[in-house]
């Protein structure tokens, strides 16, 4: 039998399952109810969704087909028809949408509440009756799979909601009138549902495969990385919950249009965070992310002429070479020099809420700048801590100090040594030259079209174990 610690555990781990998903895509892209709802809002306001029901043919309508659907053929129902001189919505709102999970848990509710006044002239009565007619459209959106297989999301199913329907006169007038507007609400039970299923759903059917175009566009837009550019490709959706998720393959692009890397689904892990109270949030495997990084600091050469720019580092390599060679160290003229090359582009290494950087290195000493053979080459393994943070919709990235991790002695011409003598004047000299160089690279920041495509200014990040997540900063 289980005991209360068997149970903790379980419900422990059910907990996890429901707050995390662990999916292979190079990055997802997670979306809310409030921004579904708010980008279907403005879409129903661009397809004129509120002139559409002031537009609907209640009179016609209820004449062709009225209560229990018996044609008008002079009986009571025409003569009661024949006291109405026009009857039409003479406004409409759109109230506040709601998304929730649908009933059957494959796929999400949008409910669509409709707030008119109809105002009905007849000759019995010199003013115009009015009535109130609520109701309430749902409609479903679900992922559709085509016949090559291909996945979509669709709008579905949508009609009145049943019971939503309440029709009330605004006003008291005489027996005579209240009457006839009686009647009229009557036909008006079974005609306005009908109406809003040929009228109004094709209006919001289209509104959303507007919206679901403008999502697939602003996923497609082009994040710069310098001279490079990082794009994503939507792959599949998926409905979780209340959450839209769209699977994202992604590619690197060079300046000429020309693709020169892609990430696809891979054995590498992706563990999208739940989104609780967040509108959206994109989450990029550790992978993409390195290679944008790499982009923004390619393989490099430099050259610094160290008693010139930094004579006191000069100073010190000079005494921490005497130690080695009392002849190398005088051989050292006023324009010694010293050449760094990042041997492959940095490696980031991602964990829970921290990030690492590796780097190879290759540092040279000459004598001077006429020297074509070096002192000695070295070979160092370095690391920093790179620190995410985020400018307006811009991800920023920047490395703390540069740290030596193991040093080997590649080449000497000033015979053998153990390179740990110079492991603090050549950390010295990395700080100095080569962080301020990668830093400056990476100050401009990476901008994130899709944080304002999507209505928000700033954006805020964090790391998971295996994923850089980018969030709307909280209001």
């Amino acid at each position: 039998m289980a005991g209360p610690l068997t149970f903790t555990l379980l419900c422990g781990l059910l907990a996890v399952t429901l707050a995390e998903t662990t999916l292979r895509t190079p990055a997802v892209l997670s979306l809310g109810r409030e921004v579904i709802k708010e980008r279907l809002t403005q879409e129903l306001k661009d397809h004129n969704a509120v002139n559409i029901l002031q537009q609907l043919p209640l009179l016609s309508t209820i004449r062709e087909k009225p209560a229990g659907g018996i044609p008008i053929l002079g009986n009571l129902v025409n003569s009661i028809l024949n006291h109405i001189i026009w009857l039409k919505v003479t406004s409409a709102n759109i109230l506040q949408l709601l998304v929730q999970p649908s009933d059957e848990g494959q796929g999400l509710a949008v409910k669509i509440p409709l707030d008119m006044v109809a105002g009905l002239n007849t000759p019995l009565v010199k003013t115009i009756v009015e009535m109130n007619m609520q109701t309430e459209v749902q409609a479903i959106i679900t992922v559709n799979a085509s016949e090559r297989g291909h996945t979509h999301l669709v709008l579905e199913d949508c009609s009145n909601s049943h019971g939503s329907l309440r029709i009330s006169l605004l006003q008291k007038l005489s027996f005579l009138v209240n009457s006839l507007a009686n009647k009229v609400m009557s036909l008006l039970v079974p005609a306005l549902p009908k109406l809003v299923k040929t009228q109004l759903c094709p209006v919001i059917k289209e509104a959303f495969e507007d919206m679901h175009v403008d999502l697939l566009s602003l996923v497609r837009a082009p994040i710069s990385l310098g001279s490079n550019y990082l794009e994503f490709d939507p792959l599949s959706p998926a409905i979780k919950g209340n959450v839209i998720q769209l699977k994202l393959g992604a590619k690197l692009v060079n300046s000429q249009g020309n693709v020169t890397k892609w990430f696809k689904e891979s054995a590498v892990s992706l563990t999208v965070p739940a989104l609780d109270n967040t509108p959206f949030s994109l989450t990029v495997r550790q992978d993409v992310v390195n290679a944008a990084v790499a982009a923004l600091l390619p393989q490099e050469e430099l050259i610094v002429l160290l008693d010139y720019v930094l004579p006191e580092l000069a100073r010190q390599l000079k005494s921490s070479i005497k130690v080695i060679s009392t002849k190398a160290a005088d051989q050292l003229g006023p324009t010694q020099m010293v050449k760094i090359l990042t041997q492959e582009t940095p490696d980031l290494l991602l964990d829970q809420g921290t990030a690492k950087v590796a780097q190879l290195i290759v540092l040279e000493v000459f004598a001077t700048n006429e020297a074509h053979r070096p002192f000695f080459t070295l070979g160092i393994e370095a690391s920093s801590e790179a620190q995410f943070y985020t400018r307006d919709d811009r991800l920023m990235l920047s490395f703390n100090e540069i740290s030596s991790d193991r040093i080997h002695l590649m080449n000497s011409g000033i015979g053998l040594f153990n390179p740990e003598l110079l492991k603090n004047v050549t950390t010295e000299i990395l700080n100095s030259v080569l962080l301020p160089n990668q830093n400056g690279k990476l100050r401009p920041g990476i901008s994130i079209p899709m944080v304002k495509a999507l209505g928000f200014e700033e954006a805020s990040s964090f790391l998971t174990k295996d994923s850089l997540v980018i969030t709307p900063a909280s209001q």
